[in-house]
């Protein structure tokens, strides 16, 4: 874990500038990865939308069989959740984690709010994807194959970034809170796999997916 220190000021010019040893390099790079896995993503099942509504007969590039299919997904009511494909939540959102990991890692350092408003846009994200995977696993009965590589990178970021936040004091919940949000930190990967491990026990329970493969 990373803990935060005082910036430093260089002995020639007395100019303060930021600790190497502040920037949450781990986290920057899970943010312009996953952004840019979730862009691809949602790019490919814009592509998707267009073709089915231009060609609805055709097959798309993600429908496999019954169980594995993003046509489904694409053309039930949930698929527009808010009156438009839901890709393009996607292809307008995913920028945001790029530009805030490349800007930490180009040395930028952001104020708390700023953290906290990132947070807030991170657990809108976390929870539109519990939402989406309840309507595929429970309504719809299929795995769109796109939507999950969506699932799989907002899962770590989401975790990643607040429990950043939660160890750094940008979002004030206590020093209680904070020690333990330290202290979990480090174990990201392992909370972000239960995660994943939860979501596939609970597919395979409502739609037996080993029996489709």
């Amino acid at each position: 874990m990373i803990v935060q220190e005082p910036a430093v000021a260089e002995p020639a010019t007395g100019v303060t500038v930021p600790d190497e040893r502040d920037r949450p390099t781990a986290l920057a790079i899970l943010l312009i990865v996953g952004g840019v896995i979730g862009l691809v993503a949602a790019f490919a099942l814009t592509l998707d939308k267009f073709q089915a509504l231009t060609h609805p007969s055709s097959n798309l590039s993600c429908d496999f069989n019954l169980l594995v299919q993003c046509g489904k997904n694409l053309g039930s009511p949930q698929g527009s959740a808010f009156g438009f494909p839901n890709p393009l939540i996607g292809l307008v959102c995913f920028p945001a984690p790029i530009f805030v990991g490349v800007s930490v890692l180009a040395g930028a350092r952001f104020p708390r709010w700023f953290w906290a408003v990132f947070n807030l846009g991170m657990l809108f994200a976390i929870g539109f994807v519990i939402w989406l995977i309840g309507v595929s696993v429970f309504l719809l009965g299929t795995l769109c194959p796109w939507c999950m590589l969506v699932w799989s990178v907002v899962i770590p970021m989401f975790v990643a970034t607040t429990l950043f936040n939660l160890s750094r004091g940008n979002l004030p919940l206590g020093a209680g809170v904070r020690r333990v949000a330290r202290a979990a930190y480090g174990f990201t990967p392992l909370i972000c796999l239960l995660a994943y491990v939860a979501v596939a026990v609970i597919a395979q329970l409502r739609l037996n997916v080993l029996a489709y493969l």
